[in-house]
C-alpha cells in the first residue's frame, strides 16, 4: 500500500472521459498535481454528491495545475451510463477511472473486499509523483471537495516556499511558519 512521502507506482486504467472510454495512465500527469477520489459506487446517493461538489471545484483544481481523478470499482461504462443518466454527474468533466480488478484501490488501501467496493479515500500527489496526502474515511460520510482544494493550495505553497510550513487551517494570503525563525506573511 503506497504511503505518504512515498511515490505512487504507475498504473493504467479505463476512464469515461470527455464523452468516450480510453485508456488513462497515472504516468500521463507527471508534472501535474493529481487529486485521486475513490468512492463506493455509481448509482449511489451520497457518491454523487461528491462528484458533483468535485466538479464544481474543477476549474479551481486545474488553476493550480491539478487534474482530478475519481475512481470506483466499477465499469467504464458503468460510468457512461451515470455520466449519461443522472444531472449530477453529466456536470463532471474529469476523467472518472474504472478498477472492476480494485487493482488501484488495493494499491492505495481503501478496496473493501467483503463488500467489493473502495471507501471514501482522497489522495493528492505531487508533481513528482509522491504522495502527499491521504484522507479514507466510512462511506456513510461524505467528503468537502472545498478541504480537499485547501490541502492541495497548502502543498502547492510549501513546494514553492521551500523551508516555510503551513499551520493547521491555513489558507492563501494567511501567515505560515519557517520553523525555528518566523511567522511570516499578513498579520
Amino acid at each position: 500500500m503506497v504511503k505518504v512521502g512515498e511515490k505512487v507506482p504507475d498504473f493504467d486504467a479505463d476512464a469515461y472521459y470527455e464523452g468516450e472510454i480510453r485508456k488513462v495512465r497515472l504516468s500521463d500527469y507527471k508534472g501535474k498535481w493529481v487529486v485521486m477520489i475513490f468512492y463506493p459506487a455509481d448509482f449511489t446517493f451520497v457518491c454523487p454528491t461528491e462528484l458533483e461538489e468535485a466538479a464544481e471545484y474543477y476549474d479551481e483544481f486545474k488553476k493550480l495545475g491539478a487534474e482530478v481523478l475519481s475512481v470506483s470499482t466499477d465499469t467504464a461504462y458503468s460510468h457512461k451510463a451515470w455520466h449519461d443518466t443522472s444531472p449530477s454527474i453529466k456536470k463532471v468533466r474529469y476523467p472518472m477511472l474504472a478498477d472492476p480488478t480494485a487493482k488501484i484501490c488495493s494499491e492505495f488501501g481503501t478496496y473493501l473486499e467483503n463488500e467489493g467496493v473502495s471507501l471514501r479515500g482522497s489522495f493528492i500527489i505531487d508533481p513528482d509523483m509522491s504522495l502527499k496526502s491521504m484522507d479514507v474515511h466510512d462511506n456513510s460520510m461524505g467528503r468537502s471537495t472545498k478541504e480537499i482544494l485547501r490541502k492541495l493550495e497548502a502543498a502547492v505553497y510549501v513546494r514553492d516556499h521551500p523551508g516555510e510550513v503551513c499551520p493547521a487551517s491555513w489558507e492563501p494570503g494567511k501567515k505560515t511558519l519557517k520553523p525555528g525563525v518566523e511567522i511570516i506573511g499578513k498579520i
